[in-house]
């Protein structure tokens, strides 16, 4: 027999009118009133009927949360903390939210996809991290999916991505073009003026502001940026390997790779030790995004430490409405130069004795 929610109001004895505000959290109720109903839900099994009170109340228990790849730790970080989050008082069903991931696999499709499945089930937020693609009507597309989604109700949140002006989406944008000068300027430093870079997908926002944090650096330090020192790829291990392999094809006295990720660098110092090269002794590594294992390789790695975790918590929040935005809709999330043992000043250089002044001190 299907439990109804007057039979709900009868074993909490409260009124109809009083569980339906319980269960949408569309009316402030007492704390004893609302446990009293929560646990006549559960000793009932009652089941709301989501469909029909997401139509009623405009938007559903849905968060949807975009990523590129869930498997990279990147992503799986800010994931993870947006959904630790998004529960808690004041949504419907009890408080409790679905949290779903899509997984776009780094598809401007399916990235428009997800957001027209979401739009149709009224998602109460949806939070897209990591970079953008730089298409103009891909883009033009994402902000016409993000302006419906807003006009319907759901809180929208860009983590770790660049704004999206005039769709009243709220963006944590990581200062990926300023780590990136830093990185280098702390390379420069150390007396190296042969370096080489591997970046990630030409597509991608985060590559293009990594890599003009790269070149702005230097070029104010007087460094020629040769093109043949500039490789493309995955934000990948295997293409740290394969980028790695083609810069040392294209220049053998390079005395330090710059490498577009944490997982690219690991590619990048399998590939040096390959070929016979010791880690910084003849070649410096380099990455960023400062993830779990950076510190646990062999030597430490030299990276920027972006607040993943920290980020990512923030962004549930401001999607459930528990944080107040960012003035202006955007807030700028810098990251933080961690020094470890995987760079060092090259061979014969005066840089040896001079380090890199104001850098951080990773572990």
């Amino acid at each position: 027999m299907t439990v109804t929610l007057a039979d709900v109001a009868a074993r909490a004895q409260v009124s109809p009118a009083t569980v339906s505000r319980v269960l949408n959290g569309n009316y402030p109720v007492a704390a004893s009133t609302r446990e009293r109903v929560l646990k006549a839900v559960d000793e009932l099994d009652y089941v709301l009927n989501g469909p029909a009170s997401s139509l009623a109340a405009a938007t559903s228990d849905l968060v949807g949360i975009l990523v590129n790849d869930i498997a990279d730790p990147f992503f799986g970080i800010m994931a993870s903390a947006i959904q630790s989050e998004i529960g808690g008082p004041g949504g419907r069903a009890g408080g409790e939210r679905l949290a779903v991931v899509c997984n776009t696999g780094g598809s401007p499709d399916r990235e428009l996809t997800y957001l027209t499945l979401l739009q149709r089930q009224r998602a109460a937020a949806v939070v897209l991290t990591g970079g953008a693609v730089e298409d103009a009507p891909h883009a033009a597309a994402v902000s016409a999916k993000l302006r419906k989604l807003a006009d319907a109700g759901t809180r929208v949140v860009l983590c770790g991505r660049p704004p999206a002006p005039g769709t009243r989406a709220i963006a944590l944008a990581f200062d990926n073009r300023g780590g990136a000068r830093r990185l280098t300027e702390h390379l420069i430093a150390l007396g190296h003026r042969r370096l080489g870079y591997i970046a990630g997908p030409e597509e991608r926002t985060t590559t293009r502001h990594r890599l003009e944090g790269h070149r702005e650096a230097l070029a104010a330090a007087g460094v020629e940026d040769d093109p043949r020192r500039t490789v493309y790829g995955r934000y990948d291990r295997r293409s740290g390997h394969e980028g790695t392999l083609e810069l040392l094809r294209r220049d053998p006295s390079l005395t330090a790779v710059v490498a577009a990720n944490d997982s690219v660098a690991l590619g990048a110092c399998a590939a040096l030790r390959e070929s016979g090269l010791r880690i910084p002794e003849d070649v410096s590594v380099a990455g960023f995004d400062d993830l779990p294992f950076s510190v646990d390789t062999v030597p430490a790695l030299t990276t920027v430490r972006l607040p993943l975790a920290e980020a990512g918590a923030r962004a549930g929040r401001i999607a459930m409405g528990r944080e107040e935005p960012p003035a202006g809709e955007v807030a700028h999330v810098p990251g933080e130069l961690m020094v470890r043992g995987s760079t060092a000043a090259p061979r014969g250089s005066a840089g040896a004795s001079r380090g890199s002044a104001g850098a951080s001190r990773g572990a």
